[in-house]
């Protein structure tokens, strides 16, 4: 019988495998070598809008427990301006290294893309969702002269009444106006924006009977638990832990949930390994006592924890959402 043949094995096959097979390993080494090495320096966190905010508040809790995590100090700087747009554009042009990472409210990266003509960054590809921090509460007040008690009741009035109840935000563009937007497109009513210059003022309005109602962030509490003005409901998915009598805004009869995060975020083309380290760590610190007695000073709770991946889809999600209602309500800033 004849020997059987050997197979014929190309030179360049072989060496294309070899190749392939070096530069795994290298990628993998490169990687593993990288999250050996970061943090290797001072890590830069912005927060986009002024100090004592909510917002800058829980960046300043966090980062020393965040510090301690990494082995590096971590130092909150505020970059305010063009409705947080300064603070996502310095983030957005840093490099992307996992040293420089932004803290802000989420309605700058979900409204700002849509009330602004020369928005400077495009948040959905130059920002990657890190980790969310704290949920705000938001509660649905009017003033006490008004005549309803319930939810059902201030819809039913204001479909009676179209464009003769109004409502205050502290802004064109802000989470209070277009969270008032897309309550008013959901229960199918006609009502009037009053924009201030921030919440504070809008709240006496609400109390001297110039304004009928709004959605407020917090600064209403204790004028709520003193029967000053009246809440109706919450937009939230659950109902709130400090009015848990008060029914949310899907049970009083209204199809209508939304909430406002705060959150991490890093440029696009942080590291992957960077990233998930990050959103580990971010996660726990905002789960601990600390962090939640922090954030109940201003009537907020912890985000629910999530990984990168999805805190993105969210974000996309909701951004979905509000680029519809503004843009239906032809809400606009220059």
């Amino acid at each position: 019988m004849p020997t059987p043949r050997r197979p014929q094995v190309s030179l360049v096959t072989t060496r294309v495998a070899s190749c392939a097979l070096a530069l795994a390993l290298a990628a993998g080494f490169a990687a593993g070598a990288h999250a050996q090495s970061w943090p290797s320096k001072p890590i830069r966190m912005i927060v986009n809008f002024a100090a004592g905010g909510s917002t800058d508040v829980i960046a300043r809790s966090m980062a020393p427990r965040l510090a301690e995590a990494l082995g590096q100090p971590v130092v909150v700087e505020n970059r305010v301006g063009a409705g947080g747009n300064i603070g996502l554009e310095a983030v957005a042009r840093a490099q992307p290294d996992g040293h420089t990472l932004l803290h802000s409210s989420d309605g700058t990266l979900l409204i700002n893309p849509f009330l602004y003509d020369n928005m400077p960054v495009d948040v959905a590809k130059d920002l990657i969702p890190v980790a969310p921090t704290g949920r705000s509460a938001i509660f649905l007040v009017v003033r006490n002269t008004l005549p309803v008690k319930t939810l059902a009741e201030l819809v039913a009035y204001a479909r009676a009444n179209p464009g003769k109840l109004n409502y205050g935000s502290a802004g064109i563009g802000t989470a209070q106006h277009v969270a008032t937007e897309l309550f008013a497109r959901e229960a199918k009513i006609d009502v009037v924006h009053v924009a201030y210059k921030g919440s504070q003022q809008v709240l006496v309005d609400l109390l001297g009977g110039q304004v009928d109602f709004t959605f407020d962030l917090g600064a209403a509490i204790e004028q709520i638990r003193a029967d000053k003005v009246r809440l109706l409901a919450v937009p939230t998915a659950t109902r709130s832990p400090i009015f848990p009598n008060t029914p949310t805004m899907v049970e009083a009869g209204t199809n209508m949930t939304i909430q406002w995060l705060s959150g991490v975020y890093a440029p696009a083309g942080t590291p992957r390994d960077v990233v998930n380290r990050l959103n580990r760590e971010i996660n726990r610190i905002m789960q601990t006592p600390e962090a939640r007695t922090t954030l109940a000073t201003m009537a907020a709770e912890p985000a629910i924890a999530m990984p990168p991946e999805e805190f993105a889809a969210s974000q996309q999600k909701a951004r979905d959402r509000f680029g519809a209602v503004i843009r239906d309500a032809g809400i606009r800033l220059k």
